[in-house]
């Protein structure tokens, strides 16, 4: 998924992904070590949960590109994929759903 051509369908399955505690916590880990992958075997001890439950939220935050997936022997390994979360907290997407409301704020200037 493109960062630059991205579907009204897209961006639900993006805000989707952002939509629970659970996965915005895993972000927030993954935050934690910027440019570094995680083993999902240290996942699952910090987050606490089974390893199928947090394969299921890992599996969501991929299909959206939130992150990315690194395979190492028979241990895959996740970091943040910035370029997407600069775009979802861009001033630009801002503007891609300007109307009245948002106009008359601060946000978008064009």
């Amino acid at each position: 998924m493109e960062t630059k051509e991205l579907s009204i369908n897209d961006y639900q399955g993006i805000f989707k992904a952002l939509a629970d505690t659970k996965r915005l916590e895993l972000l927030q880990l993954l935050s934690q070590a910027p440019g570094e992958a995680i083993c999902v075997c240290d996942l699952t001890e910090t987050m606490e949960m089974a390893q199928s439950k947090l394969s299921y939220h890992l599996k969501i935050l991929l299909d959206a590109n939130l992150i990315t997936k690194e395979k190492r022997g028979t241990w895959n390994y996740y970091c943040l994929n910035p370029s997407m979360l600069n775009h979802i907290l861009s001033e630009e997407l801002c503007c891609l759903f300007r109307g009245p409301a948002v106009k008359a704020e601060k946000c978008c200037t064009n």
